[in-house]
């Protein structure tokens, strides 16, 4: 039983994908060398490929950077109110509405900008707080 039991447990995990992952790993290694992520320790692989998973919120907002809002205007003063009570589960969930992503990956959170703009509409009230991902900035109604 233990043999068949062995036997059964190497072909799922090992023989069953070894295919499949060797066309991945083939095609991994063509746009990405071998060569190429030896320069880092396991480490700062992880942290190349995974992204960043722990933070430093109050870094995140020394970081932030202000269009037609200033750093101590009513509105930016109660979204930091806010955002430090938030539990860290929301708090990525925010980095996500923001970035597309719970993580900031390729470098430092020291190196992570975003911008808060005001997005200047008429009534402010009737309009929610949007973001664009693609440039990193969140679009907050006064």
């Amino acid at each position: 039983r233990k043999e068949y039991v062995d036997l059964y447990v190497n072909y799922m995990f090992n023989k069953s994908v070894q295919k499949p992952f060797e066309d991945f790993m083939k095609g991994f290694l063509r746009g990405c060398p071998a060569r190429n992520w030896k320069m880092f320790s396991p480490e700062e692989l992880q942290v190349v490929l995974q992204g960043v998973t722990t933070f430093d919120w109050h870094l995140l907002e020394k970081n932030v950077m202000y269009r037609w809002y200033k750093k101590l205007d009513q509105t930016i003063r109660n979204f930091w109110r806010v955002f430090h009570k938030l539990p860290e589960e929301k708090k990525k969930m925010f980095l996500a509405f923001l970035s597309g992503s719970d993580r900031i990956t390729g470098y430092a959170l020291e190196s992570f900008r975003f911008r808060i703009e005001d997005p200047q509409v008429e009534n402010p009230d009737e309009v929610c707080p949007s973001a664009n991902t693609c440039y990193l900035i969140l679009f907050l109604p006064r």
